[in-house]
């Protein structure tokens, strides 16, 4: 498992279990609202059928057998449905009372009430001072359908006292749907996670695809230039290949390495635009033609300028040619006004010139380019530059002494591979 799918993973687990964490809680607090509703609509209804007008035939509220009716339909509840039943008239007066002996046991603990006086059902759950569940309903009594609108004909209370079994039965089944809950968030974790894998890996590689036609866009580009000035191409993959390692030693990485590269490949892509009578002159250039030569700096903005990927090289191409002490072209920029990535492109440039075998010169020893390097220190080149090419100099010399210009640019694909994540 590579470190991508390994994060994924991790992230995943970490957010099921806490989707579970948080879910199981709600999903066994509702269930067991919902079981202690059931019970208390069972009983409610239990409760309108046995004492509903309509149904109770010997029952009557008023009159001089009201009591005693009200006595049979109280007696009739407890010990069934209810602990304690109570049966009051239309204007709230205590008609019948009837309990167990869980009734009488907790009917002290009961919080008193004012007398009855509702128009619709509510029940109330509470927990007493000895830890017992009761719940306590309130049902008002009305005349059959043949009065309209109905009329409250008395009102009836039942207090249930919720046995162990039955709690313990609300509790397992609260329980048993938390579980299911939180099963289900991991499995969807589970699920989830092979699909997300297999999105990124696709995205990864259709990125890869981009960037790999990127660089071979890049590269074609390189040796474009490289044809026009009559190179063979292998400046542009050594110099790269320089400021790379110079990149690295001053720690560069990510965007700010990318950007190095690309421009270091592409610093003299304006030379495209520079008439082959000036480009290829084997001679000095006098100061007009030097003047146009000097151009390819701006040239060079303007096409890589806004083209996406090839905009990362904009900070070499336009400010390759400045220098440390303002000395330079176009702009004449100094110190740190010069972007660090033209800074060290500078360093990496001048020392494989300085390094290589051209058409008019052999290339110099190592003691000699460092010499001079070392002279333009504080002038051309950034001290700071310096101090991380100095220690590793001699070893990119040794590498880039028998180096042919496929060497190059295997080292620097190597380079570029790495740090663009292919």
């Amino acid at each position: 498992m590579n470190r991508f799918n390994k994060r994924t993973a991790v992230r995943i687990a970490v957010v099921s279990m806490l989707l579970a964490a948080v879910t199981s809680p709600i999903a066994w607090f509702v269930a067991h609202k919902n079981a202690e509703e059931s019970t208390v609509s069972l009983a409610m209804e239990e409760s309108r059928r046995l004492l509903h007008l309509h149904h109770f035939d010997t029952m009557e509220l008023s009159g001089p057998d009201a009591g005693e009716h009200a006595s049979k339909a109280a007696n009739a509840l407890a010990g069934g449905l209810f602990d304690i039943a109570e049966i009051y008239n239309q204007d709230g007066e205590k008609f019948a009372m009837a309990m167990t002996e869980e009734g009488r046991a907790v009917e002290a603990q009961l919080p008193a009430h004012a007398r009855p006086n509702y128009a619709s059902a509510s029940f109330e759950s509470l927990k007493l001072r000895d830890k017992r569940w009761i719940l306590r309903v309130f049902v008002p009594l009305k005349e059959g359908p043949g009065s309209e609108p109905a009329q409250i004909a008395g009102y009836f209370e039942g207090v249930r006292v919720v046995s162990a079994w039955q709690r313990e039965q609300m509790f397992e089944r609260a329980l048993s749907t938390a579980m299911m809950v939180g099963l289900a968030s991991l499995l969807c974790g589970a699920a989830i996670y092979p699909v997300v894998v297999h999105l990124s890996a696709d995205n990864e590689r259709k990125a890869h695809e981009i960037l790999d036609s990127h660089i071979s866009m890049m590269e074609a580009l390189g040796r474009a230039i490289a044809k026009r000035d009559s190179d063979t191409g292998a400046h542009n993959f050594r110099v790269a290949w320089i400021a790379t390692r110079i990149g690295e030693r001053f720690g560069l990485q990510g965007k700010s390495m990318q950007s190095l590269i690309v421009g270091s490949f592409l610093h003299d892509i304006g030379k495209i635009s520079i008439p082959d009578a000036i480009l290829l002159k084997p001679g000095t250039l006098d100061p007009k033609e030097s003047e146009i030569m000097h151009t390819h700096v701006t040239q060079g903005e303007d096409i890589v300028d806004g083209i996406g990927w090839l905009d990362d090289a904009k900070a070499v191409v336009a400010a390759h040619h400045e220098k440390w002490d303002g000395s330079g072209y176009p702009r004449k920029l100094s110190g740190d006004a010069i972007p660090l990535a033209a800074r060290i492109f500078a360093v990496a440039d001048v020392f494989d010139a300085l390094c290589s075998r051209r058409p008019y010169k052999e290339p110099m020893n190592f003691e000699a380019a460092m010499s001079i390097l070392e002279a333009d220190t504080g002038s051309h080149f950034d001290p700071g530059v310096m101090a991380c090419f100095r220690p590793i100099a001699r070893e990119i010399f040794d590498s880039l002494a028998k180096c042919s210009e496929d060497d190059a640019r295997r080292m620097l694909e190597e380079r570029v591979r790495f740090h663009f994540g292919i």
